[in-house]
């Protein structure tokens, strides 16, 4: 199942020319044919993976939907030390990423146009040190909830792929889709959240057919962890705050 529709958008111009001028440079090949999201059969997610692409053996943070890439290209921009993939099937912000990235002639930025699950799933063990999904599809109608990127088998792959102690960082700025996170990650082995705040969720869940009912809703306090510092504040996070929406922050360390 995908958490996404593919819609691949015409470049504009000037993403045109960034695709023409860095696409070589930052955009892995790894894909299951020409215009596939699918993983490489036999293309794996370790050590080796790492070493061949990035040419060192630094720490991989992955981000699952880079969405325009704001966030990545300005870790990788902070922490040359570390290297950064940036996961994303929606072309302009493909391109608006390698934009980003080759205007600061970064070094430790390589870009996906794959499948996040696919990926993770051919992952080795302990070979990321983070995963970031900022934001993802809130899919709101209720039978479409399974298309949600946060689910069990997703959670098991990320975590072998990650380090011992290493972070899973989520954010949403829809209440349903943090109770969804809280239902799929709390309690899950191998999981610990890290509680820095509580916050009050709808109990049940709330889909376009009930979203004016969602005050009416039983509520429960729920632990979260406080805002990720190394998360710049996006113009779609902007819009968020400004339209009234509580920014719902996770980071589940692998334990």
């Amino acid at each position: 199942m995908l958490s996404f529709v593919r819609r691949s958008g015409r470049l504009d111009a000037r993403l045109q020319r960034a695709w023409d001028a860095y696409g070589e440079r930052y955009l892995l090949d790894i894909n299951d044919g020409e215009g596939s999201l699918r993983l490489r059969p036999g293309c794996t997610l370790d050590s080796a993976f790492v070493e061949r692409h990035w040419g060192d053996d630094h720490p991989l943070t992955v981000e699952i939907g880079t969405g325009q890439g704001e966030n990545i290209v300005a870790a990788a921009q902070s922490h040359p030390d570390r290297n950064y993939l940036a996961l994303e099937v929606y072309d302009p912000g493909v391109a608006h990423t390698m934009l980003l990235a080759g205007k600061n002639d970064l070094t430790n930025l390589r870009i996906a146009r794959i499948n996040a699950p696919d990926l993770f799933a051919s992952a080795r063990a302990g070979a990321v040190a983070e995963v970031w999904t900022f934001f993802p599809d809130p899919w709101p109608k209720m039978k479409h909830h399974k298309r949600r990127i946060v689910q069990p088998k997703l959670a098991d792959d990320v975590h072998r792929a990650l380090v011992a102690d290493g972070v899973w960082r989520i954010a949403t700025d829809i209440e349903d889709y943090a109770l969804h996170v809280h239902e799929v990650m709390d309690g899950r082995v191998g999981w610990r959240l890290v509680e820095d705040v509580t916050v009050s969720l709808p109990t049940g869940h709330v889909g376009k057919g009930n979203a004016d009912d969602a005050r009416q809703l039983p509520h429960a306090d729920f632990p979260e962890s406080g805002r990720f510092e190394g998360r710049v504040l996006t113009n779609f996070e902007k819009k968020g705050i400004a339209a009234g929406r509580v920014i719902h922050d996770f980071a589940y360390r692998a334990v």
